[in-house]
């Protein structure tokens, strides 16, 4: 693939990107097969080696956030004909309560998920320090007569402090998997935004 081919193909998956975006990045790759030709490569080589257009879109789409593609999308490319303003303004009292409904909703499950994962640590803290409770009160009791007492605390304290490690592993692993959940949903979504339609 020649330099050009390779810009245009760039060019053409970047296309609902926002242009000054689009435009910095075409000249960053455009730079890099340059720079790799001087060093010696041919064209196709130089091309070959920056890395695919396909694999170069996604990288590039990852790194623009998700706010700057919406508003880039919702920019009207032409202008609206009268018959669809007027559809537009019938049908606000509709579209505007569903929208805003399905936005609603779709918050409130992301919230409840992230209260589930908050409710986890709060769990972790609250065996946390039933164990640091444990073992202090129980090696001070252990010095008093009620020796058995001291030393039932200090193994409940213990047991705790084991506890809480496993809980930590498994709040850790909770909170990691709706952070790489939220990345791929954001992900998913600037996807769609910038998928060509079909025609």
């Amino acid at each position: 693939m020649t330099k050009l081919n390779f810009i245009l193909a760039l060019n053409d998956k970047l296309s609902d990107l926002p242009k000054q975006e689009v435009e910095e990045r075409l000249n960053f790759y455009a730079e890099m097969i340059e720079d790799r030709i001087e060093d010696g490569l041919s064209e196709e080589e130089a091309v070959a080696a920056v890395g695919t257009v396909d694999e170069i879109a996604k990288h590039i789409i990852k790194d623009i956030p998700l706010t700057k593609i919406a508003i880039e999308k919702i920019k009207t490319k032409r202008r609206l004909k009268t018959w669809e303003i007027v559809l537009l303004i019938a049908g606000a009292p509709l579209w505007i309560p569903l929208t805003i409904a399905f936005f609603a909703v779709i918050l409130a499950l992301y919230v409840s998920l992230w209260s589930i994962i908050i409710s986890l640590w709060a769990v972790f803290a609250s065996v946390v320090s039933c164990a640091l409770s444990g073992i202090v009160a129980g090696a001070g009791i252990v010095f008093t007569p009620n020796k058995m007492a001291g030393i039932a605390l200090l193994g409940i304290g213990i047991v705790c402090a084991g506890l809480s490690i496993l809980l930590f592993l498994g709040c850790k692993a909770a909170t990691d998997g709706v952070v790489i959940l939220t990345k791929k949903i954001v992900f998913f979504i600037k996807n769609r935004l910038t998928k060509k339609e079909e025609a």
